[in-house]
């Protein structure tokens, strides 16, 4: 009887875990959870899924985020509580996790029933059958599961930090749109003023026809310009707004700031990678170090299922003979097994096989890859810092300055009303070029953060050399 007993506990040990197994399910607030302590740069702690419990909440919490004019960081919370886009992402990862999960579970049994009946007999059939292949690869199921599970967590945090690095972008873009507008704004009042001077001047007899032409032209100009300074604001503030996520109401009390932040100290910042950032905590190099893992470990398991599938079943008959009042029970079992006559699994092997080594190049070519990304990337945010610096020290304070000796000439009747206003848009056009230098550098900051954690934002660096074409009007 003790036996018999100590006999059952395995059996009832591995059923217990075969249960545990079934039930097990993926906590997306506990995997959002640790992405927030992984990621405290990018999410700062406030990711978090939407529910309806937690709806007026987060409402609230974005109300109180919009009654402030909108800081770079307050944008970023703000899309973190209210963006329905980044909580869809949310959604698909999680679904993503689910289905790695299920993939390692064990198929439920089949159970089959038959009832045959001739003349006076009656034959009732029944089978409980289980893929014997799949019980016996279990475990290794198991440990592709776990695999794919952990590439769908990297794959949520990029999503995270793809979608921030989005945010914080669109949001440098809205900013100096915003900006610009102010002082294209102020070109067109300049261009209008020599505008209507040379048509006065030409009816009077001072102004030929050409010199009243090129004002003209020149206004013609700094008015289409106007228009698309104008557009250029409103496409990215609401290339923002549907960023956060926002509705109409909401939208309608976004404030952004006046200007950019200032530039940072950047004198004392390192010049190489740090190291850890190029390996362990890049994202792509988690995902595809786990993608080569994955492809060795579902080669094998490929393999077997391409050559073998058996399934076990347990079947039990009962036979009645009505004729003779008797009744007859038979109990067996049955094992099917599928027969690799037509195909041997070549063609799948050899799939399995370029997987394979496709998996291996792509995690050497991710190590070798990030420090040039990584070089790429800072050289963009620094040369974009040198060029919004040279712009703020160097080329407004010498505009400020040729402005002021020109207002002074003018004062002396040196020159005249047309060179002052001249003067006046190359200096609004230089203003307006360091703008877009600081505008650059936000840009590759917010591209270098991403660079980091394994997820580039490509090039954003676009930086022009010469003032906007639109200050270089003719004086007369």
């Amino acid at each position: 009887m003790h036996s018999l007993s100590r006999a059952r506990r395995p059996l009832a040990a591995s059923a217990a875990a075969l249960l545990l197994a079934g039930c097990a399910t993926v906590d997306i607030d506990r995997e959002i959870g640790a992405l927030n302590d992984s990621l405290p740069g990018f999410t700062q702690g406030a990711l978090a899924r939407q529910t309806e419990p937690r709806a007026q909440a987060q409402r609230a919490a974005a109300d109180a985020l919009l009654a402030q004019p909108l800081a770079l960081d307050v944008a970023v919370r703000l899309a973190l509580v209210n963006s329905p886009g980044l909580q869809a992402l949310l959604a698909e990862r999680w679904g993503e996790m689910a289905q790695a999960e299920q993939s390692g579970r064990i198929a439920n049994p089949v159970f089959s029933f038959e009832r045959m009946r001739s003349g006076s007999e009656l034959e009732i059939g029944r089978m409980l059958s289980l893929g014997l292949l799949d019980l016996l690869t279990w475990p290794q199921r198991q440990a592709v599961a776990r695999n794919q599970v952990a590439q769908a967590r990297v794959q949520l945090a990029a999503s995270v930090v793809d979608q921030v690095s989005q945010v914080r972008q669109a949001w440098v873009r809205a900013v100096a749109a915003q900006q610009l507008l102010a002082y294209a704004g102020q070109v067109g009042q300049a261009a209008d003023a020599s505008a209507q001077l040379a048509r006065q001047m030409q009816r009077v007899g001072n102004f030929s026809t050409l010199e009243r032409a090129r004002q003209q032209a020149f206004q013609a100009d700094a008015t289409g310009r106007l228009a698309a300074a104008r557009h250029a604001a409103t496409a990215t503030r609401e290339e923002l707004v549907r960023l956060l996520g926002l509705d109409d109401a909401q939208a309608s009390r976004l404030q952004l700031p006046d200007r950019l932040p200032d530039l940072p100290d950047l004198a004392k910042e390192l010049q190489t990678a740090p190291a850890q950032a190029l390996r362990e905590q890049r994202l792509d190099w988690q995902l595809a170090r786990l993608q080569l893992d994955a492809a060795g470990r579902a080669q094998g398991l490929d393999l077997l299922s391409s050559l073998v599938d058996t399934e076990l079943g347990l079947r039990r008959d009962t036979h009645f003979n009505d004729a003779t009042g008797e009744r007859a029970t038979a109990r067996g079992f049955e094992l099917s097994l599928r027969l690799p006559l037509f195909d041997w699994g070549a063609a799948r092997r050899a799939a399995m096989n370029a997987q394979s080594l496709a998996a291996a190049h792509h995690y050497e070519a991710v190590t070798r890859g990030a420090a040039s990304q990584w070089r790429q990337a800072a050289s963009a945010r620094r040369t974009a810092w040198e060029i919004a610096r040279h712009h703020r020290d160097e080329v407004v304070p010498l505009r400020r300055t040729i402005s002021d000796e020109n207002l002074l000439r003018y004062n002396g009747m040196q020159i005249g009303v047309f060179e002052l206003l001249a003067d006046a848009r190359e200096q609004i056009a230089s203003v307006m070029a360091a703008i877009d230098a600081q505008q650059q550098f936000w840009l590759a900051d917010a591209a270098l953060a991403a660079t980091l954690v394994g997820r580039p934002q490509g090039s954003v660096m676009s930086i022009s050399t010469s003032t906007p074409s639109a200050a270089a009007a003719p004086a007369h």
